[in-house]
């Protein structure tokens, strides 16, 4: 059976490949002989009932100068597909809720979706692990500037960051005794006009903030541990932090356990817990990343992993 795979993402052009993983599926999706069509957010549309998009047949290789040719693009039905990663990172914004809604449709017409749109847009990645009280640390959502600093008053020590962000963007450290934490609650929150997540610190961060991947209800057994760099709260790639591989702790598999119930009633497929010492701190969804780093260092394949799934899902 020849697979057709729809491939929703930011331009390719601008991806880093030696730590995309985006890039590692399609590598593993044109290793199998899969058909892959790539599309933008923009070309996608809905016509008469019918989901389209604006496609290229796309060919990639692994090679930093030049790693993807397009070749015919067409007007492609895309209930024809058989399968369509939706690996659009965030911001999760309004333009990114309209295309769940027409990728909610394809679903129907059963076109595997990964993730699940409907899951994408009810559940937030930083609201996502408040599901779990038991497991995060103490959490706050208000853009309330009193209830905050109410916050801070109790825990002394806490993160703030924007709902709407990735990479590390937006994320301020404030103690009970930080003279700027005025105009910083005045800018994350635009005077209490835009909502903000505070959680009290979680200090193992020194240590490391391990991004933890599931592919269905497998639990990949080594992480990325990204340390912060000196002088530095957050310990983000994208900012500079430290990237290494470890093996997963039985904490670790305690609360990958946690969620593994949830994830698989709500279709959530391909999934990167983020998770400091004993706590939970996010669930990502949207395009979680780690792939390369994992693979290059231990001898599992996640890819194949995610493609055996695949295969699985769309042949039974």
């Amino acid at each position: 059976m020849k697979i057709h795979l729809g491939i929703i993402m930011d331009p390719i052009s601008s991806i880093n490949i030696k730590k995309d993983s985006t890039f590692s599926m399609l590598l593993q999706a044109q290793e199998r002989n899969y058909i892959i069509y790539y599309m933008e957010p923009k070309n996608i549309f809905f016509k008469e009932n019918k989901v389209y998009g604006r496609t290229k047949y796309l060919t990639v290789i692994k090679d930093k100068k030049k790693w993807f040719s397009f070749s015919e693009e067409k007007i492609t039905l895309l209930s024809e597909l058989n399968v369509i990663l939706m690996r659009k990172d965030p911001p999760v914004n309004i333009e990114f809720i309209y295309l769940t809604y027409l990728l909610d449709k394809l679903k129907k017409e059963n076109v595997l979706v990964i993730n699940n749109p409907t899951s994408l847009r009810n559940y937030n990645e930083k609201l996502l692990a408040t599901n779990f009280p038991k497991i995060i640390p103490k959490t706050l959502m208000s853009r309330s500037i009193a209830e905050i600093k109410k916050f801070l008053y109790e825990h002394k020590d806490i993160i703030i960051k924007p709902l709407d962000a990735m990479g590390g963007k937006s994320i301020f450290r404030i103690k009970d005794k930080d003279e700027n934490k005025q105009v910083i609650l005045e800018t994350m929150t635009k005077n209490g006009k835009k909502f903000c997540l505070s959680q009290k610190y979680v200090s193992d961060v020194q240590y490391g903030d391990k991004r933890i991947l599931i592919v269905d209800n497998y639990i990949v057994p080594w992480c990325l541990t990204r340390i912060p760099k000196k002088g530095e709260n957050r310990a983000n790639l994208a900012v500079g932090g430290i990237g290494k591989v470890n093996k997963l702790t039985s904490q670790d598999y305690i609360i990958a356990n946690c969620v593994l119930p949830f994830l698989k009633k709500k279709e959530i497929f391909f999934v990167g817990l983020d998770v400091i010492g004993n706590k939970l701190i996010e669930i990502n969804i949207t395009s979680p990343t780690g792939i390369c780093q994992i693979e290059n260092f231990s001898k599992i394949s996640i890819t194949q992993k995610l493609f055996h799934f695949i295969e699985k899902k769309i042949i039974n």
